[in-house]
Protein backbone atom coordinates (compact mmCIF):
# COMPACT_ATOMS: atom_id res chain seq x y z
CA UNK A 1 0.00 0.00 0.00
CA UNK A 2 2.37 2.45 1.06
CA UNK A 3 4.56 1.28 -2.36
CA UNK A 4 1.46 2.47 -4.36
CA UNK A 5 1.16 5.75 -2.35
CA UNK A 6 4.98 7.06 -2.79
CA UNK A 7 4.53 6.07 -6.71
CA UNK A 8 1.65 8.21 -7.30
CA UNK A 9 3.08 11.06 -5.08
CA UNK A 10 6.35 10.43 -7.82
CA UNK A 11 4.08 10.04 -10.93
CA UNK A 12 1.64 13.15 -10.05
CA UNK A 13 4.94 15.26 -9.26
CA UNK A 14 6.39 14.34 -11.89
CA UNK A 15 3.85 15.19 -14.42
CA UNK A 16 3.58 18.71 -12.58
CA UNK A 17 6.96 19.23 -14.08
CA UNK A 18 6.19 19.00 -17.52
CA UNK A 19 3.46 21.99 -17.15
CA UNK A 20 4.71 24.34 -18.83
CA UNK A 21 3.93 28.24 -17.74
CA UNK A 22 3.41 30.32 -20.85
CA UNK A 23 5.73 32.80 -21.47
CA UNK A 24 3.98 35.76 -20.37
CA UNK A 25 3.43 34.32 -17.48
CA UNK A 26 4.68 35.63 -14.41
CA UNK A 27 5.82 39.66 -13.30
CA UNK A 28 6.31 42.61 -14.98
CA UNK A 29 6.73 46.49 -14.11
CA UNK A 30 3.95 49.02 -15.74
CA UNK A 31 6.06 51.24 -17.77
CA UNK A 32 6.81 53.56 -15.31
CA UNK A 33 7.79 51.19 -12.94
CA UNK A 34 5.44 52.23 -10.08
CA UNK A 35 3.48 48.65 -10.68
CA UNK A 36 4.25 44.62 -10.70
CA UNK A 37 1.72 43.14 -12.18
CA UNK A 38 0.97 39.39 -11.99
CA UNK A 39 -0.03 37.79 -15.22
CA UNK A 40 -1.50 33.86 -14.84
CA UNK A 41 -3.74 31.59 -16.49
CA UNK A 42 -7.00 31.12 -15.18
CA UNK A 43 -9.20 28.75 -14.35
CA UNK A 44 -11.04 30.04 -17.84
CA UNK A 45 -7.91 29.15 -19.52
CA UNK A 46 -7.61 33.15 -20.32
CA UNK A 47 -4.63 35.09 -19.24
CA UNK A 48 -5.62 37.88 -16.37
CA UNK A 49 -3.39 39.85 -14.47
CA UNK A 50 -3.93 41.62 -11.31
CA UNK A 51 -1.69 44.20 -9.31
CA UNK A 52 0.63 42.56 -6.61
CA UNK A 53 3.06 45.41 -6.20
CA UNK A 54 3.05 48.88 -5.62
CA UNK A 55 5.82 51.49 -5.19
CA UNK A 56 3.55 53.46 -3.13
CA UNK A 57 1.04 51.61 -1.87
CA UNK A 58 -0.46 54.40 0.87
CA UNK A 59 -1.98 57.13 1.00
CA UNK A 60 -1.37 59.52 4.11
CA UNK A 61 -1.00 55.99 5.78
CA UNK A 62 -3.77 54.01 4.52
CA UNK A 63 -3.33 51.87 1.86
CA UNK A 64 -4.06 53.68 -1.82
CA UNK A 65 -7.67 52.78 -3.27
CA UNK A 66 -9.56 52.88 -7.05
CA UNK A 67 -11.18 56.03 -5.88
CA UNK A 68 -11.02 56.70 -10.53
CA UNK A 69 -13.53 53.90 -10.40
CA UNK A 70 -17.21 54.62 -11.59
CA UNK A 71 -18.91 52.24 -9.39
CA UNK A 72 -19.02 54.00 -5.81
CA UNK A 73 -19.07 50.63 -4.09
CA UNK A 74 -15.65 49.50 -5.86
CA UNK A 75 -13.87 52.90 -4.28
CA UNK A 76 -13.38 51.33 -1.46
CA UNK A 77 -11.37 48.64 -3.14
CA UNK A 78 -7.64 48.58 -2.70
CA UNK A 79 -5.55 48.62 -6.04
CA UNK A 80 -3.24 46.21 -4.35
CA UNK A 81 -4.76 43.05 -5.86
CA UNK A 82 -6.77 44.68 -8.28
CA UNK A 83 -7.26 42.61 -11.78
CA UNK A 84 -5.84 44.63 -14.47
CA UNK A 85 -6.22 42.79 -17.35
CA UNK A 86 -8.73 40.09 -17.98
CA UNK A 87 -9.78 37.67 -20.79
CA UNK A 88 -7.02 37.35 -22.99
CA UNK A 89 -6.74 34.67 -25.36
CA UNK A 90 -3.49 33.51 -27.25
CA UNK A 91 -3.56 33.94 -31.01
CA UNK A 92 -0.30 33.79 -32.52
CA UNK A 93 3.02 33.02 -31.18
CA UNK A 94 3.82 36.37 -29.76
CA UNK A 95 0.00 38.24 -30.08
CA UNK A 96 -2.84 37.59 -27.10
CA UNK A 97 -6.28 39.52 -27.94
CA UNK A 98 -9.66 39.99 -26.83
CA UNK A 99 -8.98 40.95 -23.56
CA UNK A 100 -9.36 44.38 -21.39
CA UNK A 101 -7.54 46.23 -19.16
CA UNK A 102 -8.95 48.36 -16.82
CA UNK A 103 -6.88 51.51 -16.02
CA UNK A 104 -7.03 52.89 -12.68
CA UNK A 105 -5.59 56.15 -13.06
CA UNK A 106 -8.59 57.16 -14.88
CA UNK A 107 -11.32 54.61 -13.69
CA UNK A 108 -11.52 53.33 -17.95
CA UNK A 109 -12.20 50.16 -19.02
CA UNK A 110 -10.14 49.56 -22.27
CA UNK A 111 -11.01 46.57 -25.06
CA UNK A 112 -6.72 45.18 -25.30
CA UNK A 113 -4.47 43.08 -26.93
CA UNK A 114 -0.75 42.27 -25.94
CA UNK A 115 2.17 41.75 -28.26
CA UNK A 116 5.18 39.53 -26.46
CA UNK A 117 8.60 40.51 -26.98
CA UNK A 118 10.97 38.85 -24.94
CA UNK A 119 11.44 40.63 -21.75
CA UNK A 120 9.06 43.37 -22.73
CA UNK A 121 5.41 43.29 -23.27
CA UNK A 122 3.43 45.87 -25.92
CA UNK A 123 0.29 46.44 -24.37
CA UNK A 124 -2.02 48.57 -26.28
CA UNK A 125 -5.49 49.89 -24.91
CA UNK A 126 -8.32 51.18 -27.40
CA UNK A 127 -11.45 52.07 -28.22
CA UNK A 128 -13.02 50.47 -30.82
CA UNK A 129 -10.26 49.60 -33.21
CA UNK A 130 -6.58 49.01 -32.39
CA UNK A 131 -5.85 52.08 -34.25
CA UNK A 132 -7.30 54.14 -31.96
CA UNK A 133 -5.44 54.01 -28.85
CA UNK A 134 -1.77 53.86 -26.75
CA UNK A 135 0.50 51.52 -26.43
CA UNK A 136 2.81 51.22 -23.05
CA UNK A 137 5.63 48.66 -22.79
CA UNK A 138 5.87 46.65 -19.77
CA UNK A 139 9.65 45.07 -18.16
CA UNK A 140 9.71 41.27 -17.49
CA UNK A 141 10.75 41.43 -13.39
CA UNK A 142 10.76 39.18 -10.77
Amino acid sequence: MHVVLILSLILSTGLSAFAQKDKIEGLWYNEEKTAKVEIYKATDGKFWGKIVWLKEPLRNGVPKMDDKNPKDALKKVPLLGIVLLKHFKIDDKETYNDGEIYDPKNGKTYSCKITYKGDKLDVRGYVGISLIGRTTVWERTN
